[in-house]
């Protein structure tokens, strides 16, 4: 009866467990692993990302000081910690006893936590975030470049003194926000929703700054999006020497020359399809360092019935031929993928903005367990479309809710499942995901405005979106 009844709750509510991700060398996804399926227990879908020794060595730092080991691994700790954070009820003591079938104090637990260093989670990332390879649906990849793309985030503290300590709250129009802000910046597979790497702001660091860190991880054979905010030399110049040294390019917006704040740059030869190569000047601490050349783009996008919007970019792609204009242009659109990113870990996966730590410390360690557990997700996402249909029509929403339950069940129960009904049971929910995926998303834009401009935004009375296609020609650039 009771095997029955776990098989049962597992179809109805669990998902793969069944594609061991692989580096750069193949670039492809492997979905026909035959050991792949047979544990689906949370700790087996670690252990296929990091080695149990890889996750000894990173869980083993900074020991007692009498250099004795303690009583409870290290590694049992922040296992539990990861698996806390996926579930979305429940105390840190209950999940610890779900996946050892041990009981400890919650004051005790607190303490262990709180005295993990960040090199721990910092090690973890860099050992459990990696690409998923490219996929065959056109969403993935751009004429086989992986689509990636960089973007940051602030995620609210709880107002404890100290997480007051961490940083000042920011000004509004209103007065002071309303909590501390923690800064995250991601570098993200925008087919797939999967971090590629991650930098979080201990001491409180902007996020262009985390981002200027995280150029040293951008994958090779890639195509990165980012927004206006690193539209800058100061930030192009490092990227486009990580670009040629892995074989990479980029797309970056850059604000439109009308605007006061926009960098300088100097046209050298307008080419043929309207865009021009342009001399961009890199400055460190009021020095020159260097001159680059980028491709310069402008454009004008517009919906039926909408507002025309002026968009200005820098590339490192710099042939007119190879990298039509137009089809820049239209693609940056896909950097959208990344908001929607931090849609689904914020409001999804931990169903508030507000983190429940009560330091800075702590809430760093609930910031990186959301991360790789988005990682594991896309790749159960992946898993789960099979290459058949689009990876991001697998609701991230209902992988959730499906997986939760599987991986618990496993984990308490998965020794009444021969490796045979495993396979069977990872196969059907496979099924079930991909037999009902979302629904395409609209092409639509909404106007831009603010609730009380304080400025030259309108004042938002009735919402207004365009529905359509979108209209786009490139502009031509005139030599100055």
């Amino acid at each position: 009866m009771v095997l029955r009844f776990a098989l049962y709750f597992s179809v109805r509510s669990g998902s793969n467990i069944g594609m061991r991700s692989q580096r750069l060398r193949k670039c492809r996804l492997d979905l026909s692993s035959e050991t792949s399926v047979t544990a689906a227990d949370f700790q087996s879908v670690l252990d296929r990302r990091v080695s149990k020794e890889q996750w000894e060595q990173a869980c083993s730092r900074r020991v007692s000081k009498a250099g004795r080991p303690p009583k409870i691994p290290r590694s049992t700790i922040v296992t539990a910690v990861l698996f806390h954070f996926l579930n979305a009820v429940g105390t840190l003591g209950h999940h610890f006893e779900q996946m050892t079938g041990k009981r400890l104090a919650e004051s005790s637990l607190a303490d262990r936590r709180a005295t993990l260093p960040r090199e721990v989670f910092d090690e973890l990332l860099s050992l459990i975030l990696r690409p998923l390879g490219q996929a065959s649906d056109s969403e993935a990849v751009w004429r086989a470049k992986r689509l990636v793309g960089i973007d940051g985030t602030l995620f609210s503290l709880t107002n404890t003194p100290q997480n007051h300590e961490h940083a000042p709250k920011a000004k509004t129009r209103r007065g002071r926000a309303a909590f501390v802000k923690f800064s995250t910046v991601v570098l993200l597979e925008l087919g797939l929703h999967n971090p590629l790497a991650a930098a979080l702001g201990y001491e409180a660091q902007s996020e262009w700054a985390l981002a200027l860190s995280l150029i040293g991880q951008l994958p090779a054979n890639s195509l990165l999006l980012g927004d206006r905010l690193f539209g800058c030399p100061a930030f192009v110049g490092p990227l486009l020497a990580r670009a040629r040294e892995i074989g990479s390019d980029f797309l970056i917006r850059v604000k439109d020359v009308t605007s006061v704040s926009a960098p300088k740059r100097k046209v050298k030869r307008c080419l043929g399809d309207g865009t021009a190569l342009v001399e961009l000047t890199v400055v460190k601490k009021k020095r020159i360092v260097e001159r680059i050349t980028v491709r310069e783009i402008c454009a004008v996008v517009q919906r039926a019935r909408g507002k025309p919007v002026n968009l200005r970019f820098w590339t490192s792609l710099l042939d007119p031929v190879g990298a039509p204009a137009i089809e820049l242009v239209g693609l940056y659109a896909r950097r959208w993928e990344h908001e929607l990113y931090w849609k689904e870990i914020k409001l999804q996966l931990r169903k508030s903005e507000v983190l429940q730590s009560h330091t800075p410390h702590t809430a760093s360690q609930e910031i990186a367990a959301m991360i790789i557990l988005s990682s594991l997700l896309a790749e159960e996402r992946a898993s789960a479309a099979a290459e058949e249909i689009p990876v991001l029509r697998i609701s991230f929403a209902r992988t959730l809710d499906l997986i939760r339950p599987l991986w618990l069940i496993m984990q308490v129960g998965g020794d009444l499942f021969s490796p045979e009904q495993k396979k069977e049971l990872v196969a059907r929910l496979r099924q079930q995901l991909r037999n009902h995926p979302s629904q395409r998303r609209r092409q639509r834009s909404c106007r831009r405005s603010i609730r009380q401009p304080q400025k030259v935004w309108p004042r938002t009375m009735q919402p207004e979106s365009h529905e359509g296609p979108l209209s786009l020609n490139v502009l031509e650039i005139a030599k100055q």
